[in-house]
């Protein structure tokens, strides 16, 4: 019965963990400095890229990416209770954001016409949870091959 309320409250903080996402998404424009967001809503084609500040996009990105991490890494808690699960995923969060950000304004400061689409897809790894979508389905996967 007991084992049954833990998990009723785990699924329960699961959920609430979702929600806060969610809502990091809903105000993303009150609460990140990102003049991104408008760009790539429109046709990026023709268009350059939009005047920003570096130092306050970065801080708006890490920021975020900051938060999307802290929700991840508590969801992946409560859903395997493993802590070298947290670890890792820790790891590789902190990992993927260096990259990541090395790679989205070297496009953004050396490319001469950077490609808009590639922009794109390595801000939305730094700005969207995307990270919590790959990495419980492999851990997962990884319990269950354990298990046999």
């Amino acid at each position: 019965m007991q084992k049954k309320k833990s998990k009723i409250l785990d699924i329960a903080i699961i959920g609430i963990l979702v929600i806060a996402l969610l809502l990091i998404r809903m105000f993303e424009k009150e609460l990140f400095y990102d003049p991104f967001l408008d760009f790539f809503h429109s046709d990026t084609k023709n268009k350059m890229a939009p005047e920003f500040n570096t130092f306050k996009l970065f801080l708006g990105l890490l920021y975020r990416y900051f938060m999307n991490s802290i929700f991840t890494v508590l969801i992946v808690y409560f859903l395997f209770k493993d802590i070298s699960i947290v670890k890792l995923t820790s790891f590789l969060l902190s990992l993927f954001f260096i990259i990541l950000i090395v790679i989205f304004f070297s496009l953004l400061h050396f490319s001469k016409s950077p490609d808009y689409l590639f922009v794109f897809y390595v801000r939305r790894f730094l700005i969207q949870p995307l990270f919590l979508i790959l990495f419980v389905p492999a851990f997962f996967y990884q319990k269950s091959v354990n298990k046999q």
